[in-house]
């Protein structure tokens, strides 16, 4: 297994040529790279075999000055996002720079991880998709998108741990799997995958292979 680290940048529809028709799908652009080795972690040193990228560039001022010297070591700048892959099937080295053309090629299947949108507090409609009391009619005015009955009086007289509820809902980390790859930029760092991927533009995900 191998993987990058990209920003999403949006979604967008390509006409593809699958024999003799051809056919709209929707896609999804994401900026994958490049990224920087920052560390490369050893079974002997570390107890584990790693390789640690860095990508997005970051303001010294921002940074503590442990991991500027972190960053010093790779010879590169300060990244905002840092990540580890435990296995990598390419062979690299402190300070090396990944970009996307080194590890996808059109036609791969990818998949990946990101932070889904946060949607707040939901009630059950929303969160479990609830269909809710009932109609208006039959002196029920006022409990369209209500839970309804959470358990019994008498026996259990408690509600049982688990029950879908309204709740927090999103914000939660979410892998899509098996998403082909339609499209490799090379010159502008973009990969194009099939249907959608979590999370809200600009925000940070994870593609392995």
């Amino acid at each position: 297994m191998s993987g990058i680290i990209g920003k999403k940048v949006g979604m967008t529809s390509l006409f593809i040529t699958e024999g003799t028709s051809v056919k709209q799908v929707a896609c999804t652009v994401i900026q994958a790279g490049p990224c920087v080795v920052t560390q490369v972690k050893t079974k002997e040193k570390e107890g584990y075999d790693a390789v640690q990228l860095g990508f997005d560039e970051a303001k010294e001022k921002n940074t503590t000055q442990p991991l500027l010297n972190h960053f010093k070591k790779a010879n590169t700048t300060p990244k905002r996002k840092v990540t580890e892959f435990r296995e990598f099937a390419k062979e690299v080295k402190l300070g090396d720079v990944l970009s996307v053309q080194d590890l996808f090629q059109e036609g791969d299947f990818v998949d990946v991880i990101g932070t889904a949108k946060g949607k707040g507090f939901q009630g059950v409609v929303k969160r479990h998709g609830f269909g809710g009391v009932g109609g208006s009619t039959h002196g029920q005015h006022n409990r369209q998108r209500h839970p309804g009955s959470v358990g019994a009086s008498s026996y259990p007289s408690r509600v049982f741990k688990g029950l879908r509820m309204a709740g927090r809902t999103g914000g939660n980390r979410v892998k899509v799997q098996n998403l082909k790859v339609i499209k490799v930029i090379a010159e502008h760092n973009l990969i194009v995958v099939t249907g959608a991927i979590p999370g809200a533009k600009n925000s940070y995900v994870i593609i392995e292979k």
